[in-house]
C-alpha cells in the first residue's frame, strides 16, 4: 500500500539517501536541497516521504507559491531502485489529493524540464496540461482542480 508520511527524526537519513539515475540528475534536485527549501518555506511547503508499506521508495513535496498565488507539485522523485513499478503515479495522486483535501478544489501547477519526457508523460497521465509558459527553463503545466 502506497502512503505518504511526514519526514521526521525516524526517516530523515533514509530520505536523504534517496537517489536517482545519473541521466536524471539534470531534471531532479536532491532531497537535501528539497528539504532545505522546505525548511526555509516551512509555512508553504509540504514534504513527504513515499512508502510502499514500510519501504521508503521516494519523496514528494507539494507547496504554495505565494508570488503567483497557486499550489504546486514542487519536487518529486522516486528512488532509482523503485522506478518503473508504478510508484510515481500512485504517489503523485496522493500528493495531489493532500492539497485538495487540505485546500479545496484548487488548480495545481508544476514545471517540467524540457526533454524530461518521462515526467511529462506521468503528469499528463493524471490530467496536467501544458500552459504554454516557459519560466526559469521549465515548461509550466496545470491540473484544473474541478477536473479531478
Amino acid at each position: 500500500m502506497i502512503r505518504l508520511k511526514m519526514i521526521d527524526t525516524e526517516n530523515i537519513e533514509d530520505v536523504l539517501a534517496l537517489s536517482i539515475r545519473d541521466d536524471q540528475k539534470g531534471f531532479v534536485i536532491s532531497t537535501a536541497e528539497s528539504l532545505a527549501k522546505a525548511y526555509v518555506y516551512s509555512d508553504t511547503a509540504y514534504p513527504f516521504a513515499v512508502y510502499d508499506d514500510d519501504t521508503l521508495v521516494g519523496f514528494i513535496m507539494m507547496g504554495y507559491y505565494e508570488l503567483k498565488k497557486y499550489y504546486t507539485l514542487w519536487e518529486f522523485m522516486i528512488d532509482q531502485k523503485y522506478q518503473g513499478k508504478g510508484y510515481g503515479r500512485q504517489a503523485l495522486k496522493l500528493g495531489l489529493q493532500y492539497v485538495w483535501d487540505r485546500f479545496g478544489s484548487v488548480d495545481i501547477y508544476t514545471g517540467v524540464a524540457p526533454g524530461n519526457k518521462v515526467a511529462k508523460h506521468l503528469y499528463e497521465s493524471v490530467g496536467f496540461k501544458d500552459t504554454g509558459l516557459v519560466e526559469c527553463g521549465m515548461e509550466e503545466m496545470r491540473l484544473i482542480g474541478e477536473g479531478r
